[in-house]
């Protein structure tokens, strides 16, 4: 019993001879067993051993494991993006802002640095120490205080009071940079030079993005400006030498733009009195026998824009011109009413709104299709303005939209598109009909002169006559009927077209097809009364009472077309009711290639009154 008793006092002794070292490595020990032992009982766990039942229980199944009922491990959702794996728990603050994982090294030189360079900024923030002797001090230059503004001094080198900065506002004031400039005449090289003139910078109120001001010492500037000019009188004088100088230049800038408004008010002065020349036109000459002859004279008065009823210009590039005001706005020079008709030649005011447009497209692109619509008819009187809009840009194709306004209303909207030519795709077209040669068909005005001297023909339908051989015969265009078929109830009306420019092989694809859009007006709705079977110039029931355009659409397939060379014009009906009717147009060049497809809707009436209504009596 007694061996029992000292039993405990024996071990304490042992441990109590036992250094802290070998302590601490037997306690690591009996750490690491213990860890190797708890190791060895979770590889022999209830995972692989059999309970009670026979049975390996589900839940214990590791991931690692190759059964089917193992545990898959989660997969991240592809719609979260793109994202970095970091092991927080690695991470150390630098004191910078950055976390630095444990494994990376610390560059201590650098943050050392960096703390040095926070003490620097710290310490010019603070203000300087008072110290207890006077003398020592720093002293404001006006009334001896101490308590001089540091900002001041800082920046401006200035030893100044805050009460005596506010006192003298014309020697202490701040001025900004556009005030040294403007009133002292200062440049910027010499406002940033901060060794000539320091100064303070300032968050812009104005805005917050706009550039910070620069703020100067009145004072500063004003000896440094009385050093540059010498005085204060010799500043006045220099500053009133560049005012007047700013005058002069504002002036000749007014008087160079008078002066081009009063040339171009020349040219349009001129330009009208060219226009109302006359022109001499003689006929055939007649052989009497004897030596004598009979020669026809007649003279052709061309009417000013301000008259009613202005003649159609002998060139096409006169009928197209316009004038460029802005950048999207254009305004006509000529236009144009045809005999007997409501108002300005609707072919006329199509071009010139294709001329608007195309002059606001990248040269790359080439019309390829139009579709318009006539408002209100158009006086001649009055010129007319082009509104073009660009709606769309894109990669191969472009639109823009033009409204032609006169006196306030719109009377056209056109919408133009603008594709990107692709020759390589496959093509496709109808045959060109048969006809005879441009040469050997009958121009317009032969026609018309021609029925005007049959017999008992009234006198008013022999002037009209005339003047539709005399507008025919000056309009840019020469029309020549090349043939009228009739083939199971659809009646196809072909012309010859051929512009008289002298000079249209040298426009370009562009500029030929304002020109196409400009003929394509001409004998177009006219087939919807042919194939109604109007008399015009009649009375009845069967009498053509009114034509008039309401939509026109074309759409171009072809840029290797030379309107001068002739196109032929095959325009066809297929429907005409309720005082409507739709004509629909190919033209094709003279080797057979279908250049454009045009359509177009018109109000065509007969002389004919629909039931009255019976208004009763209030």
């Amino acid at each position: 019993m007694m061996e029992s008793l000292n039993a405990p006092s024996s071990t304490t002794t042992e441990n109590s001879l036992l250094t802290p070292e070998q302590i601490k490595r037997i306690e690591l020990n009996r750490l690491k067993a213990k860890a190797r032992q708890r190791q060895r009982e979770q590889e022999a766990g209830p995972s692989s051993a059999p309970n009670s039942n026979q049975k390996r229980p589900l839940e214990v199944i590791p991931a690692v494991s190759t059964s089917p009922t193992a545990p898959k491990p989660l997969r991240r959702d592809s719609r979260l993006g793109k994202y970095f794996d970091y092991d927080l728990s690695k991470m150390v603050n630098s004191k910078g802002g950055f976390l630095v994982e444990d494994g990376k090294e610390v560059d201590e030189d650098s943050r050392v640095k960096e703390r040095e360079r926070e003490r620097q900024r710290a310490k010019q923030n603070l203000e300087p120490p008072m110290y207890l002797d006077p003398s020592l001090n720093p002293k404001c230059r006006e009334c001896q205080s101490i308590d001089i503004d540091y900002t001041y001094k800082k920046i401006f080198g200035c030893l100044v009071c805050n009460k005596c900065k506010d006192e003298y506002p014309e020697k202490y004031g701040l001025l900004t940079k556009t005030e040294c400039k403007e009133d002292y005449l200062l440049t910027d090289p010499e406002l940033r030079d901060r060794e000539l003139l320091p100064h303070l910078l300032k968050a812009n109120p104005h805005k917050s993005t706009f550039a910070n001001m620069m703020l100067f010492l009145r004072c500063q500037v004003e000896d440094f400006a009385w050093k540059k000019w010498g005085s204060p009188e010799a500043l006045d004088t220099e500053w009133e030498r560049r005012t007047e100088e700013k005058k002069k230049k504002k002036n000749k800038k007014f008087e160079e733009g008078l002066r081009d408004l009063r040339r171009r008010t020349r040219e349009g002065v001129w330009q009208r009195r060219k226009d109302q020349e006359h022109k001499h036109a003689f006929g055939v000459m007649e052989n009497l026998g004897d030596g004598m002859g009979r020669q026809s004279h007649e003279v052709a008065v061309l009417q000013p824009m301000d008259d009613p009823n202005q003649a159609e210009s002998s060139k096409i590039s006169t009928s197209l011109e316009l004038e460029q005001i802005e950048v999207n706005l254009f305004r006509s020079k000529t236009l144009y009413r045809p005999t007997r008709a409501r108002g300005v030649f609707g072919g006329q005011v199509i071009s010139q709104a294709i001329v608007a447009a195309t002059n606001c497209v990248d040269p790359v692109f080439g019309l390829h299709s139009l579709h318009c619509y006539f408002l209100l008819s158009a006086s001649p009187a009055i010129p007319i303005i082009y509104f073009v809009e660009r709606l769309r840009e894109g990669r191969s194709y472009t639109t823009r939209s033009v409204k032609a306004v006169q006196n306030g209303k719109v009377i056209f909207q056109l919408m133009c598109s603008y594709h990107k030519p692709e020759p390589w795709q496959p093509t496709h077209q109808w045959p060109m009909p048969e006809v005879p040669p441009l040469e050997e068909c009958e121009l317009d005005e032969v026609l018309f002169r021609r029925r005007a001297t049959m017999e008992d023909l009234p006198s008013t339908i022999r002037d009209v006559l005339l003047s539709y051989a005399l507008e025919r015969e000056n309009g840019p265009i020469s029309v020549r009927r090349a043939g009228l078929t009739t083939e199971d109830g659809t009646q196809t009306s072909m012309h010859w077209m051929q512009a008289r420019t002298g000079q249209a092989s040298h426009y370009g694809a562009p500029y030929q097809k304002c020109i196409l859009a400009y003929l394509s007006d001409l004998n177009f709705i006219t087939a919807a009364s042919d194939a109604l079977k109007l008399k015009r110039m009649s009375n009845g029931p069967d009498a053509h009472a009114m034509t008039s355009s309401l939509d026109h659409s074309i759409w171009y397939y072809d840029d290797n077309f030379c309107c001068e060379d002739g196109l032929l014009y095959v325009v066809i009906c297929p429907r005409a009711a309720s005082g409507r009717a739709v004509v629909h147009g190919r033209l094709y060049s003279r080797t057979g290639n279908l250049v454009a497809v045009t359509c177009q809707e018109g109000v065509v009436r007969a002389n004919v009154r629909g039931p009255t209504k019976n208004k009763a009596n209030l």
